[in-house]
């Protein structure tokens, strides 16, 4: 491709709301240009890079025997009640009408559809087991998109779903899956880490996300020191070293003023004890959405401990996150305003983290305004209705599979694989026969990738200042030539033996043949734009009998005589094992 032909224009001014580097970089280098808040249109080089990544996943699911189709973005709302998620899915699931009243959705994600384009031809045990996907456009209504094409609510996407005979055959199928994704981002080139999840609404019991390394990583991942484990923190057991041990003996409740005293921090520097020996209460609904009652759970951390939203979802066995009760909730629930609550005497359940557990004679509020208890403790105080892991884990816990403890990294989710076991298929009646003609559930998993997002992800992984650094996988061009004088007969003649000879031996490469632009603009937009390879011709270096090559990453320069700069391009390419032209 040739720029005088490309329709690409940089610039230099990024829109305000461009918050992160990958999306002021993707904005400034004329890769894509907004068309409502998070859709995005994609110019020629976005779409070569998005292309060349498809390529890289179609080739490893299809070497393991998954098979590709497409399904319909637009999906009637009687698959979706069939499921039971019309309306679990939220706001985020955007609904419309046609004009006979009929109502459907854009597709967020294709469980339904998949099971009714499946279920019927599967009908023995002899056709199983399956495996398809599709790379196709998502729709989620997101209440902020942010950050360009990371938090956009029109995507691509990569799902997967497999169809087998029991549960362990799909996990087979999981951990073959899981094995395809690995070798996709090692194929990507970037540092990327696999972590345990949290399912969501996709549902299942087993989940793992697949991250790129970032140090704008809207994730926070929390990985061991030593050994190999690694979990989002949304789900990352919150494990202590041996702490304070319960006393012998349990001392009578006392009630106590504490005027004023409405904060941990303030009661703790008031009392002199610290943080992580206090007790705080937290209030939150546990009604899913349609429900009429409020249904106010109350939740007992240390003082210093913060709530794990997800691991109360589960506690509770909720669909969606618990949301926090308003202050005039909370008084007509404890009787008192917050900042003086405490477990004691309250009529709705409560659930104590595992770290409160293990304290006694301990203070809590009296749920009298200005108030406190201390020496409390629970079974002869109040009856907690769970007891179990509520708190975020955080770096310096201690590793839950090993020795040693916990660090923090930053990443990005590109990928996720559930097992759904018979969640879809029991609710959507997809069963086949078995070998002695008895009717059986099919078993599933659900697998995917976001492709723009994953694009996107690997720019936020590798840049610089100057701009973008591409792998060399999935970089729209392998090659930039850089021809400084486009009206010097010698230097076009020269540049274009080596474009064509690059193009002929399978490499694509990208030509700024413009005539208005001068060197020095052209070496900035070559850094912004971020190829791998870049070859400077120009009538000043020929004169000299050079050529310049420069690695992008390393910004090392090579000059070489004309004659052999295509061989030296080559070599290099080969070096790199560069195989994903388009």
């Amino acid at each position: 491709m040739r720029w005088s032909k490309s329709h690409l224009y940089t610039i230099k001014e990024v829109p305000s709301d461009a918050e992160i580097p990958s999306h002021r970089l993707l904005i400034r280098g004329g890769y894509m240009k907004k068309l409502a808040p998070g859709i995005y249109s994609y110019g020629p080089l976005l779409l070569r890079a998005i292309r060349k990544f498809e390529n890289i996943i179609r080739q490893e699911l299809d070497r393991r025997g998954c098979v590709e189709i497409l399904m319909p973005m637009v999906q009637p709302k009687e698959l979706w009640e069939e499921s039971g998620r019309w309306q679990s899915m939220g706001p985020e699931m955007q609904r419309l009408s046609n004009r006979k009243g009929h109502e459907f959705c854009l597709g967020a994600t294709h469980e339904e559809v998949v099971l009714d384009f499946m279920k019927n031809d599967i009908k023995s045990y002899r056709d199983l087991p399956a495996n398809v996907y599709q790379i196709q456009t998502k729709y989620r209504d997101e209440i902020r998109p942010r950050f360009g094409l990371m938090r956009g609510r029109e995507f691509l996407m990569k799902d997967a779903y497999s169809f087998d005979l029991d549960q362990g055959s799909a996990k087979e199928s999981y951990q073959k899956m899981k094995q395809a994704y690995q070798a996709i981002f090692e194929k990507l080139g970037l540092s990327f880490r696999i972590v345990r999840a949290d399912s969501g609404n996709i549902g299942g019991d087993l989940s793992e996300e697949f991250h790129l390394l970032a140090e704008h990583g809207e994730d926070l991942l929390l990985v061991s020191e030593e050994g190999d484990f690694a979990a989002n923190v949304e789900v990352c057991p919150a494990q202590d070293f041996e702490g304070k041990k319960a006393l012998d003996s349990l001392f009578p409740m006392e009630e106590f003023e504490t005027k004023g005293l409405k904060k941990i921090s303030t009661l703790s520097q008031a009392l002199k004890i610290p943080e992580n020996e206090l007790v705080k209460t937290l209030f939150y609904s546990s009604a899913e959405d349609g429900d009429s009652d409020r249904k106010p759970v109350a939740v007992l951390l240390r003082g210093d401990d913060e709530l794990n939203l997800v691991k109360l979802k589960k506690a509770i066995g909720m669909n969606r996150e618990p949301v926090p009760l308003e202050e005039k909730e909370i008084k007509e629930v404890s009787g008192a305003w917050p900042g003086s609550c405490g477990p004691v005497g309250l009529k709705i359940p409560v659930y104590m983290d595992n770290g409160v557990a293990t304290l006694s004679n301990y203070i809590v509020g009296a749920n009298k305004d200005g108030f406190h208890f201390k020496n409390v403790n629970s079974d002869r105080d109040f009856k907690p209705h769970f007891i179990g892991d509520l708190r975020t884990a955080h770096a310096g816990d201690k590793n839950p599979e090993g020795d040693g403890v916990l660090k923090e990294m930053r990443g990005i989710e590109v990928g996720h694989i559930f097992y759904l076991g018979t969640k879809y298929s029991e609710a959507m009646n997809a069963r086949y026969l078995d070998e002695s003609g008895k009717e059986q559930v099919i078993e599933m998993g659900c697998y995917g990738i976001g492709v723009t997002r994953t694009v996107q992800a690997a720019i936020e992984s590798s840049h610089d200042k100057d701009g973008i650094v591409w792998p060399l996988s999935i970089a729209p061009f392998a090659v930039h030539i850089c021809l400084l004088d486009p009206e010097d007969t010698k230097a076009s003649e020269v540049a274009d033996h080596i474009y064509k000879g690059l193009w002929e031996s399978g490499y694509d490469c990208f030509l700024d043949d413009r005539t208005e632009q001068r060197p020095g603009p052209k070496f900035k937009d070559a850094d912004l734009l971020g190829m791998p390879l870049r070859i400077n011709i120009g009538a000043r270096g020929l004169s000299n009998n050079e050529v310049e090559l420069i690695d992008r990453k390393s910004k090392e320069m090579t000059k070489v005589v004309p004659d052999n700069a295509l061989n030296a391009a080559l070599t290099w390419l080969k070096s790199q094992k560069y195989t994903n032209s388009v």
